[in-house]
């Protein structure tokens, strides 16, 4: 029989700098996980002064200011011993480029047109390059929430032009760009998250649009408007192809402890991922209902430790 007692389990809730006390939808964690004999503990994921190897977990949680410093954050990563989710996963899902692997497995996402700051694109190439109708969305492929990102109007001179000058911005800064049609059912329908624990689905939320005009100086992110929904069938299947091809890419042996999918619908109905979110999404704790997420989160990490 082990003589280790439970109690000296201890766990790192990493944070940013800018929520040194954890967000609040994951500060419940840390009694839930004191009821089963966890101590969990917020840590800001760049504290030169952190002891990673004297927690036998690491979760990332609300280490919203990556993107800024993606290189850095995607380094600090490998380094720490016993991480959730892996480091593997966190390099791949933190440049939106993970897309094409969706696309290229059939998965349903948004036509994208990809820009790379190596070829030095004139303005006029950028133009030519920007949809000729409807709405579009410029941003970079590492961001965080709806940072540097922004809405255009293709038949305004002006709105083109702003978004060419934000193209070239992100461009000049070496920053790989990529462009999307807006899709209008997110004005009046909005986002669907879709929350995982150990590969299971818990809950889903529903999420307000937030893009409405040109990008603008802003936080690392912005308050989102979060209900609680049912998810469908059709919408399950996407999310769980998604999670599937991101488990092949990556060649992960066992289920995510979190990741979260956001879908939109597309053309003739069909769930759409917008985002696939593996690193420090939210997991709407609180709008989980009788789902209980948090029970299930707190779970999940106690076994793991």
């Amino acid at each position: 029989m082990s003589t280790e007692n439970p109690t000296s389990r201890r766990v790192a809730l990493v944070t940013s700098s800018q929520l040194p006390e954890l967000d609040a939808d994951d500060r419940p964690l840390v009694p839930a996980l004191a009821e089963r004999g966890v101590t969990a503990e917020p840590v800001v994921w760049d504290d030169p002064d952190v002891d990673w190897d004297a927690y036998d977990l690491v979760v990332v949680r609300s280490t919203w200011d990556y993107s800024a410093r993606r290189d850095e954050f995607v380094a600090w990563a490998e380094r720490v011993p016993r991480l959730a989710n892996p480091a593997a996963v966190l390099r791949w899902n933190t440049d939106k480029r993970y897309l094409r692997a969706l696309e290229e497995a059939g998965v349903p996402v948004i036509p994208t047109i990809w820009l790379d700051p190596d070829r030095h694109l004139s303005k006029r190439a950028v133009h030519t390059r920007m949809p000729a109708f409807g709405d579009f969305v410029v941003k970079p492929v590492v961001s965080a929430g709806a940072k540097d990102t922004g809405r255009y109007q293709p038949i305004s001179a002006e709105s083109r032009a702003l978004a060419i000058q934000h193209t070239m911005s992100l461009l000049d800064s070496g920053r790989w760009v990529m462009i999307q049609s807006y899709v209008e059912s997110v004005d009046t329908q909005g986002e669907t998250c879709l929350t995982f624990v150990d590969g299971e689905l818990r809950h889903a939320t529903h999420k307000k649009a937030l893009l409405s005009g040109p990008a603008e100086e802003s936080s690392t992110y912005r308050e989102e408007e979060i209900s609680p929904v049912e998810a469908t069938a059709a919408q399950l299947d996407v999310a769980q192809r998604a999670l599937q091809v991101a488990a092949e890419v990556v060649g992960l042996a066992e289920p995510l402890l979190y990741a979260r999918v956001d879908l939109v619908e597309g053309e003739d109905g069909v769930p759409t991922v917008i985002e696939l979110e593996l690193t420090e999404p939210s997991l709407f704790l609180q709008h989980a209902g009788e789902a209980r997420t948090l029970d299930a989160v707190a779970d999940a990490i106690a076994k793991r430790v």
